[in-house]
C-alpha cells in the first residue's frame, strides 16, 4: 500500500492510516505472548538468535542519518539528535558473545541490558510518531519525519520495529523464567 501512497496521501485523518501499517506486527505480538502455543514458541527460540538480531540497529540507524540528510526525517531521529539506538545495536556482539557464549557475563546483567535496549527502542519509536505529519505531531514541524510513509521506508515501523520488539520482550520471558 505504500507504493500506492495510501499512507502518505492523508496524514490529517484520525486515527491515522498508519495504524494499517503497525496493528497487525503488535497483534501478532500480543497473541504469541497470550496463547500457550505462543509462549511455547517463545520460549524455543534461542536467546543468542534473538540477541543477535539486534544487530540490524545499526545499518539502520546509519539509514535514519542518510534520510535526515535528504531531508525526509528530522535530525532528532538520528545519532546526531535523540536516538541512542545504535548503542544497543554497537554492543550486541559483546553481550553475545562473553554473556551468552561464554557466558562470563551474569543473566541478570544481560537482562537489564535487554530492558535498556527496549528503553533506547521506545525512545525513537516515541520520537518518531510525535515527529510524523499526523494530527498531534509534537516535534519537528520543519522537518516532519516523512520517510516511514513510503516505501522501502515502511518497513522500519511495520517489521522492523516490532521484530526487535518482539526479541526484547522474548529475551526477557526467557531470562526471567532462568533466574527464578
Amino acid at each position: 500500500m505504500t507504493l500506492n501512497n495510501f499512507y502518505n496521501t492523508d496524514t490529517t485523518s484520525f486515527p491515522p492510516r498508519f495504524l494499517v501499517l503497525i496493528i497487525p506486527p503488535l497483534l501478532t505480538i500480543v497473541i504469541l505472548f497470550t496463547t500457550k502455543k505462543g509462549r511455547s514458541f517463545i520460549d524455543s527460540l534461542p536467546l543468542i538468535n534473538l540477541t543477535y538480531l539486534n544487530i540490524v540497529r545499526i545499518p539502520v540507524e546509519r539509514v535514519l542519518y542518510w534520510l535526515f540528510l535528504n531531508k525526509t526525517v528530522p535530525e532528532l531521529m538520528t545519532f546526531a539528535g535523540r536516538n541512542f539506538d545504535i548503542l544497543a545495536g554497537a554492543t550486541v556482539p559483546f553481550i553475545a558473545y562473553f554473556g551468552l557464549r561464554q557466558q562470563k557475563i551474569n543473566r541478570k546483567i544481560i537482562l537489564i541490558w535487554n530492558f535498556i535496549a527496549l528503553g533506547l527502542l521506545l525512545n525513537i519509536v516515541i520520537n518518531a510518531v510525535l515527529s510524523a505529519p499526523f494530527a498531534f505531531q509534537k516535534f519537528a514541524f520543519d522537518q516532519p519525519n516523512i520517510a516511514v510513509l513510503n516505501f522501502p521506508f515502511s518497513w522500519l515501523p511495520a517489521y522492523i520495529v516490532p521484530t526487535v520488539l518482539f526479541g526484547h520482550l522474548a529475551s526477557i520471558r526467557q531470562l526471567l523464567k532462568t533466574n527464578k
